[in-house]
């Protein structure tokens, strides 16, 4: 393989930034869910809405279990949250049936109860469902971030922001994966890139399955750069896999011209590969455009199939309704901006952040939510 790149364009590289830090604090970074659906109010699972701070949603879940003896794994939730943040998420809980409405009222509020007394966490409400929550079972995230010590004053600041904003809102923004799953120095890469060549072996299958998906998402971004590169980024290519915003259905763009008000439109955006054995694959331009990211990799689909990576597809942009901002004024530091926007599952905050301050990708890394 050729040495790794982790370095990407920015969309919006003819507007000035505006400079300034991340601050790895829950103060600064807050993350809310959006849910995909409500609990019902009946079933075997106990959803449990509440804020942590200083826990992963892996740290929580351990702690869940072992506090209300549930089996590993037991405890479920949609997304993963960094520890770095103030987050609002919601877990699912085994509780069983009971006897009566009221015996389940009791238990439920027994649980929370003992949930608010031994764990950091503050529950804001708690409702049954049928079903555990599995990851991927919410519509995104909604961050608010603070940005402080701007390079610039705050009313340039401001101007800079609504301008890339503006951008950012009218074309979409490159859906990236963000520099933390590459690890130091892209080591996550070049380890997954092992994985799927069967020149290294891991026992543990959630590493294995993590390092490897680093290896695919460092191509999608590689992809996305010489799509950029290309001017492509706009536009419809022939042999793109189109998908719906709406629906979620794709299909093979086989008139570009045809499709491209669509585009506009937001109605529809092309995909990105998440290489792979049985991945739905590009066509003519587009697929040559693939094929000629996937053989820079030297990797083989047989690589794939030995490696038992089937593949799949992402949008290649993500679309943002509006990215609002506010000043704030913050202790020991210069003006600040908070930005609040709304992320589909998947999207890293961070790639929004590195277009509005346009600072290297990697200072802005270590702050994301529900890395696919």
């Amino acid at each position: 393989m050729t040495s790794i790149d982790l370095s990407l364009p920015y969309l919006t590289a003819a507007l000035p930034g505006i400079g300034g830090q991340l601050r790895a604090t829950t103060d600064f970074f807050i993350v809310e869910e959006v849910p995909l659906y409500e609990p019902s109010g009946e079933g075997q699972h106990l959803y449990v809405n509440l804020t942590k701070s200083g826990l992963t949603t892996k740290d929580l879940q351990v702690k869940l279990e072992r506090l209300l003896q549930v089996a590993r794994n037991g405890v479920g939730f949609a997304g993963l949250k960094d520890k770095y943040a103030r987050t609002t998420q919601t877990m699912s809980i085994p509780v069983g049936h009971a006897p009566t409405a009221e015996a389940a009222a009791e238990l439920d509020r027994s649980i929370v109860a003992r949930i608010e007394a031994e764990l950091p966490v503050t529950v804001h409400w708690a409702k049954r469902h049928g079903n555990k929550l599995k990851p991927g079972h919410l519509l995104g995230n909604r961050f608010q971030i603070t940005v402080t010590d701007l390079a610039v004053p705050l009313v340039e600041a401001q101007r800079r922001a609504e301008a890339i904003a503006q951008m950012l809102c009218a074309r979409g923004v490159p859906n990236f994966f963000g520099a933390q799953r590459f690890g130091i120095d892209g080591a996550n890469v070049e380890k997954g890139l092992a994985l799927v060549r069967q020149q290294r072996r891991e026992r543990n299958p959630w590493l294995r399955k993590f390092l490897i998906s680093a290896y695919q998402s460092y191509l999608t971004n590689r992809y996305l750069t010489i799509r950029m590169e290309m001017g492509k980024f706009d536009q419809l290519m022939l042999g793109d896999v189109a998908k719906k915003h709406e629906t979620g259905g794709m299909f093979d763009v086989e008139d570009p011209a045809a499709e491209q008000p669509r585009y506009d439109a937001h109605e529809i955006s092309f995909t990105a590969p998440l290489f792979g054995a049985k991945l739905w694959a590009a066509k003519a331009d587009a697929g040559a455009l693939e094929a000629g990211v996937q053989a820079q990799a030297e990797v083989t689909p047989d690589d794939w199939r030995k490696a038992k990576v089937d593949g799949t597809r992402r949008f290649g942009r993500i679309l943002l309704p509006e990215i609002l901002m506010e000043a704030k004024a913050v202790p020991e530091a210069a003006d600040a901006l908070a930005f609040t926007f709304v992320l589909p599952k998947g999207s890293f905050a961070t790639v929004v952040l590195r277009e509005l301050m346009k600072v290297d990708f990697a200072d802005v890394a270590g702050l994301d939510s529900d890395a696919e």
